[in-house]
């Protein structure tokens, strides 16, 4: 097992990266390594971050301003070779559709539960981390 997974957190708001941090805890699954949080308020951050390679999951608020979470997912989906698998926070069950169109590989509402985030990123981690062992 590798010693941590890097996860990507991108929001302008603090306590939705905080709400992220906490949903997860330390690992969000007992069969996954502890879980490395990399924050980022803009979206050249977040390309930057990516371009640098070493990104397990992301995890991209779509309420987000001015760059979206949505738009974010499709446009790296689009740009990065090998993109990490992508959880998007939604603000309304109505907008999974949304999350579709994004190519988010899965979608929760905010706020952030903490039992549904966990068990969505675990299966990103399980999947991404599977494939690259």
């Amino acid at each position: 097992m590798r010693a941590t997974a890097r996860v990507l957190v991108y929001s302008d708001d603090a306590g939705t990266r905080e709400q992220v941090r906490l949903a997860a805890g330390r690992r969000p699954a007992a069969d996954l390594p502890p879980v490395e949080f990399l924050e980022c308020a803009t979206l050249p951050a977040v390309l930057t971050e990516l371009d640098a390679g070493g990104i397990d999951a992301c995890v991209l608020d779509g309420e987000a301003v001015p760059a979206g979470g949505m738009g974010v997912c499709r446009q790296i989906k689009d740009e990065i070779f090998r993109c990490p698998p992508v959880l998007l926070l939604m603000g309304r069950p109505q907008d999974a559709w949304l999350a579709t169109w994004s190519r988010a590989d899965a979608a929760v509402t905010l706020p952030v539960d903490p039992v549904a985030f966990a068990d969505a990123l675990a299966g990103l981690l399980r999947t991404r981390l599977s494939l690259d062992a």
